[in-house]
């Protein structure tokens, strides 16, 4: 058993993935009230509030520090909506960039021995690689061993979405895996079999989609809407999917093409179905948007651990060991 932080939390896709590893979750921090109220159902804990708040006193003694930290200020997305309304973005957005310096603090307090951090695929790249250098110097600045990686959880499940994931160790470089396994999943293996209509385009929001498309084409533009085939594979899931659906639409028979429903998304990024959803399909379109890929958080979490050190803690000091005996674990295969 290890104890981990639950940071930026969302509604939980990194815990499940350390739970399934054997792992206690002791500490959670999350802002949003509606993703507080997803997280307390499966959960059966309120995170604490906005973590610039909180001491780091205050906080249990853990042993892995697991933060999917807000990727607004860094994603391909959210630079360019921020440069289009003369924002600022990365580091220098006050709101959310900043939130990473909170890590580190929280770091210099407890010291665990592993970090554990995911983001997005443009946080290798923004700033011209300033962003992430700031981010590793202040790890390695604490005593840690970096390395990071981006990893597509098209793997796991059935949806284009690339990640950064950076992992921290205070004994020894822990390499995270140069390839991973493939489920080979398709559309077809997530859909629900009864739909309500509701989910359906209406003629206008149809008509809206393709003369937009039509118009970006002539332009030599590649946005328009997403019509997926169901033997393959989705483009990442957004935050913004309950606008109008269009980055990934539901081709049906006969009728207008058709968004996800909720249970879709949640499938799309691999929570399982006993997982509840407790709030509307805004707030849930939101939150399946920004979360994590719960199987690539499992298999990374198993990875790391196999491969790092775990804080063990005795009455008068605190000895590290090994989470596992190495040469007595078998490589990963995937269920």
């Amino acid at each position: 058993m290890f104890r981990f932080i639950d940071l930026f939390a969302g509604i939980g896709g990194i815990r499940l993935g350390f739970e399934r590893d054997g792992g206690k979750c002791v500490f959670s921090s999350e802002w949003d009230k509606y993703a507080c109220q997803t997280y307390q159902m499966n959960f059966g804990e309120m995170p604490r509030g906005d973590i610039r708040k909180i001491e780091a006193s205050d906080i249990p003694e853990f042993d892995v520090l697991c933060a999917g930290f807000p990727c607004q200020p860094f994603s391909i997305a959210g630079v360019s909506k921020k440069k289009s309304l003369g924002r600022k973005h990365g580091f220098d957005d006050e709101e959310q960039g900043n939130l990473f310096f909170e890590i580190v603090r929280i770091l210099k307090y407890h010291k665990p021995p592993l970090v554990f951090l995911e983001n997005v695929k443009n946080l290798m790249s923004h700033d011209g690689g300033n962003t992430f250098r700031v981010i590793r110097k202040s790890l390695e600045d604490l005593g840690y061993y970096v390395d990071a990686g981006i990893f597509d959880a098209a793997h796991f499940v059935p949806q284009h979405r690339e990640r950064t994931i950076i992992v921290g160790c205070l004994t020894h470089r822990v390499n995270l895996p140069g390839t991973l396994p493939n489920r080979g999943m398709k559309m077809k293996d997530i859909l629900e079999k009864k739909i309500d209509t509701k989910y359906t385009l209406s003629d206008k929001l149809w008509n809206y989609l393709q003369n937009y498309a039509k118009k970006h084409r002539e332009k030599g533009n590649g946005f328009g809407f997403g019509l997926i085939s169901t033997n393959g594979i989705a483009r990442t899931l957004s935050a913004r999917y309950y606008k109008d659906g269009s980055e990934i639409l539901i081709p049906q028979k006969g009728k207008n093409p058709r968004r996800l429903t909720p249970r879709e998304c949640a499938r799309l990024q691999g929570y399982p179905d006993s997982f509840f959803i407790p709030v509307s399909d805004t707030q849930a379109y939101k939150q399946f948007g920004n979360s994590v890929c719960v199987p690539l958080m499992k298999f990374m979490a198993e990875h790391v651990l196999r491969k790092s050190w775990i804080l063990q803690s005795t009455s008068s000091e605190k000895v590290y060991r090994p989470a596992f005996q190495v040469s007595d674990v078998p490589d990963f295969v995937p269920a």
